[in-house]
């Protein structure tokens, strides 16, 4: 996931969008996991912690959500021992909608047969980008003889080449973002979805997800807050429900325990080994008993 700050060079603009992906969300590598991800996005977190953790955000929020990896069709792998699946981030999308985590939601993934993963989507106010169809490789670009190895992937670059030109007074529109990597410079088919959106896309701008400029209303007036409001009572009330909850836990992958207790399967019936020689053996004898070997002619 990224964050909505991606102006300057082009330095500050992969932090924001590579290295916020959970910089601050997560305080090592380990937290990094399919459950936190999803866990981040929905709010169902411990009350414990952090507000670096949280992610804080109401139904005036505009959240962009930018995820590149290793990926194929409908999962995308999260440090090379786990996936997510498309179906797994519809339903995170739908709760937090639900919720109202969320006004307008851009999701953009740069990975191979990216487009799979928002094919699944069914929430409203979600536009989606990816770097390639189903079917179609994502390929990198900028290798690097020194450690040998690519630096970037090719959508990524040309999005943060883009990027680098937008500034807070910008007019450009998402149908500009769409036009950013054609086929001749991806190698890949990038692909949008836009049937979820309510807006145009030619009506939304660049600056609504990729800026850090904030609305801010100033008043004279003296505005005297209570110790305890109602949105405070009713949050509280909330999470007291939350933690009455049942814990959420993932299924398992296999019945371990059925599959202990159950009875063995009955082998189907085999002869014993040597048993066909043996008769095919006793035939010949007495074959020979009753013939002998002036009728083997006849045979062969």
């Amino acid at each position: 996931m990224a964050a909505a700050h991606c102006f300057g060079r082009a330095s500050t603009a992969l932090a924001a969008l590579l290295l916020l992906s959970f910089g601050s969300f997560a305080a090592s590598q380990i937290e990094v996991t399919v459950e936190n991800f999803l866990r981040v996005l929905t709010g169902r977190i411990p009350p414990s912690t952090p507000r670096s953790k949280r992610l804080l955000s109401d139904d005036r929020s505009n959240i962009l959500i930018y995820m590149t990896g290793h990926g194929g069709n409908g999962f995308l792998k999260f440090q090379d021992s786990e996936e997510i699946t498309n179906i797994e981030l519809a339903d995170a999308f739908e709760q937090m909608w639900q919720k109202r985590r969320y006004n307008e939601l851009l999701f953009i993934i740069d990975t191979c047969q990216g487009a799979s993963m928002y094919e699944r989507f069914y929430s409203p106010n979600i536009m989606a980008l990816a770097s390639s169809q189903v079917g179609e490789d994502s390929l990198s670009h900028q290798p690097d003889p020194a450690i040998g190895v690519h630096l970037m992937d090719r959508y990524t670059f040309y999005v943060l080449e883009f990027l680098e030109e937008i500034n807070p007074a910008s007019q450009t529109n998402m149908n500009d973002l769409f036009q950013v990597c054609p086929k001749s410079l991806c190698v890949s088919t990038p692909g949008h979805r836009t049937d979820l959106f309510q807006r145009d896309p030619k009506n939304v701008l660049i600056t609504d997800f990729f800026g850090s400029v904030r609305k801010v209303e100033i008043t004279t007036e003296t505005i005297s807050l209570q110790q305890y409001s109602e949105m405070e009572s009713s949050y509280k009330e909330d999470q007291m429900d939350e933690e009455l909850m049942e814990p959420l836990k993932y299924a398992e992958q296999l019945p371990v325990a059925q599959i202990i207790h159950q009875k063995p399967k009955l082998k189907d019936w085999h002869p014993p080994g040597g048993f066909i020689l043996g008769l095919w053996a006793l035939i010949i004898m007495v074959f020979f008993k009753t013939y002998g070997i002036k009728h083997m002619k006849f045979i062969f």
